[in-house]
């Protein structure tokens, strides 16, 4: 049975990103609007925090005890909320990133996966020495860099209950693999799949063990297993997917974040973004 058709969740947003799915809500950051926001599945929003320090919100997680983790794109760092409403500097990762921060994935340890992208732009000729990398930060703030040489890491999922970690390097239009140690080491770097003439911006998991891609170069979402076949794929014609989540009530409701306006207006910071959501086969 094929995913059912896109339906609207929320528009009027800058430039929604990296979703996660937690208590009943969709969590995610509103890029040029400083803010991290959640969403229901009625549609009703909130905003979770304003960055009002020039602090700009991109990959989001959460630490063992509920409390949020903030990727930061204008600095390297990687912010905490903390109970009380106050943002402090979880970890300072200025002597280890490789160019701006991007998208992340916590573990149930509190152990996130920060993407760095590099110093490659994305309108460049792609290198063949890709510099961008993967920082691991444990939960106490300590980092180091676990993954690198990869053409701007980008969106990350956990597979196998944990023991493979997965990255969208988004220019090389390719999933890229890696096993997981326990003390979250990576090794054995491997293809996962080759996306193209799809791409992917952010992923997700789903319970089956296949990733959804947003593929804003085609304007699609595409489901793909492992060497690389797409299963599903649902169509945005008209505007650019760029994120998305698996989650809802009962687990089945792949939620994607797009742009309207292209990649010209994303560069100018005039794009708007809606959240839509579609029902997923059993």
């Amino acid at each position: 049975m094929s995913p059912g058709l896109p339906r609207p969740l929320l528009d009027g947003l800058r430039f929604a990103e990296s979703p996660r799915w937690r208590d009943d809500r969709l969590w995610f950051s509103d890029i040029f609007a400083d803010r991290v926001m959640t969403v229901d599945e009625s549609g009703r929003a909130e905003v979770v925090v304003e960055l009002t320090h020039g602090e700009r919100p991109s990959g989001l997680g959460f630490l063992p005890d509920g409390r949020l983790l903030i990727a930061n794109l204008n600095e390297p760092t990687l912010l905490r909320l903390e109970t009380t409403g106050k943002v402090v500097v979880h970890a300072d990762l200025s002597q280890l990133a490789v160019g701006g921060l991007n998208d992340m994935v916590v573990d149930d340890r509190g152990r996130a996966y920060v993407g760095s992208m590099g110093t490659h732009s994305n309108a460049e000729p792609r290198p063949v020495d890709a510099d961008g990398v993967v920082i691991l930060v444990e939960p106490d703030g300590s980092a180091r860099v676990v993954a690198e040489r990869l053409d701007a890491p980008n969106g990350p999922a956990l597979l196998d209950g944990g023991n493979t970690y997965v990255v969208a390097e988004f220019p090389a239009q390719r999933l890229t693999a890696y096993d997981r140690g326990p003390d979250g080491s990576l090794s054995a770097r491997r293809p996962w799949a080759d996306l193209a003439p799809g791409s992917a911006d952010g992923i997700a998991a789903d319970p089956a063990g296949g990733i959804w891609c947003a593929s804003p170069w085609t304007s699609d979402c595409r489901r793909v297993i492992e060497g690389g076949a797409v299963a599903d794929v649902v169509d945005f014609t008209g505007r650019m997917p760029l994120a998305c989540a698996v989650g809802g009530h009962d687990g089945r409701t792949l939620f994607v974040l797009s742009c309207l306006g292209g990649a010209e207006a994303i560069a100018a910071r005039t794009c708007t973004s809606v959240i839509e959501t579609v029902r997923l086969a059993p």
